[in-house]
This record gives structure tokens, C-alpha cells and sequence, in this order.
């Protein structure tokens, strides 16, 4: 079997930030790395879920909301994936909307999004705060971000 590209990164050298993960004709697949891999020093569920309904929500409420096709999860617990519309944002335009929408998400308040039982499967280890401190963390890791750094080999 062909082994796949995200596999072929060395995941011992990978730090926190924003990587070019892949290009599928006009969508955009962005790594979103919080954690290092195998340090045991991954995002718990909880905190993971929690990111994932706050930036989901308001990716899916931004100006640029037409761009965006997917936030969620990694399996593996270090981060995200975010894939949008390159014929409607630039790299640089996607890495601005996520350094946007990361301080947005660090300042959010207010009742958690689809923290109910008819709106998620698993809406009782969803939390305002773990929302919070993980967009704050994110947000200061890809504050200077640009295209330049979207390279997982540096």
C-alpha cells in the first residue's frame, strides 16, 4: 500500500503551528499542530472537543464562512485540521481567518455551542474555559505565522 503524505512527516521534529498538510484540486488542507507528537503531552478530549465547537461555530460565522469546508480533530490528539476553498481564500487570507478566529475563540463567552444532548453525542465534556486557554495558547503559537512557515520542513 502507498503510504499516506501525513505519514511521511516526521512527527519527532514537528512543532506547534499552521502546515500545509495538502492540496485536493481547489481545497486547501491545513494542519493545525497544537501539540508535539509522542511526548505523551497531547490535548485530552475534553479540551479538544471543547476547541472544536467554539472554532467550528465561529469559522462557520465568519465573513469568510463560504471558504470554510472543515475544522475538526485529529485522531492522534496534537491538533486540527482545517480545510477550506482555495478559489475563495488565499493561504495567507486562511492563515489570517485562523489567527482571527483563535483570539476570537480565547475571548469567547457566553453558553457553550451545541452543549445539549439533542445538539451533540457527547456534549457533557464540553467547556468554556478549555476552549478558552487552548485558543489563547494556539493564538500566541501562530501569532507571526505566514505562508513562509506553512512548511513542515524547516
Amino acid at each position: 500500500m502507498e503510504r499516506i503524505a501525513s505519514f511521511q512527516v516526521d512527527h519527532t521534529k514537528l512543532l506547534p503551528g499552521i502546515y500545509l498538510s495538502r492540496r485536493d484540486g481547489d481545497i486547501t488542507t491545513f494542519d493545525l499542530r497544537f501539540k508535539k507528537p509522542n511526548t505523551g503531552d497531547l490535548l485530552s478530549n475534553a479540551e479538544m472537543h471543547s476547541v472544536e465547537h467554539v472554532m467550528a461555530t465561529l469559522l462557520r460565522n465568519a465573513p469568510q464562512k463560504d471558504a470554510v469546508i472543515y475544522f475538526g480533530p485529529m485522531g492522534c490528539q496534537t491538533g486540527f485540521y482545517f480545510l477550506f476553498d482555495s478559489r475563495r481564500l488565499t493561504d495567507a487570507q486562511a492563515i489570517q481567518l485562523l489567527k482571527d478566529t483563535f483570539a476570537a475563540g480565547a475571548d469567547f463567552s457566553g453558553p457553550m455551542p451545541g452543549k445539549s444532548e439533542v445538539e451533540c453525542g457527547n456534549y457533557i465534556n464540553l467547556e468554556v474555559s478549555l476552549a478558552n486557554a487552548q485558543c489563547a495558547f494556539y493564538r500566541d503559537v501562530i501569532r507571526d505565522w505566514t505562508e513562509a512557515d506553512l512548511s513542515y520542513e524547516k
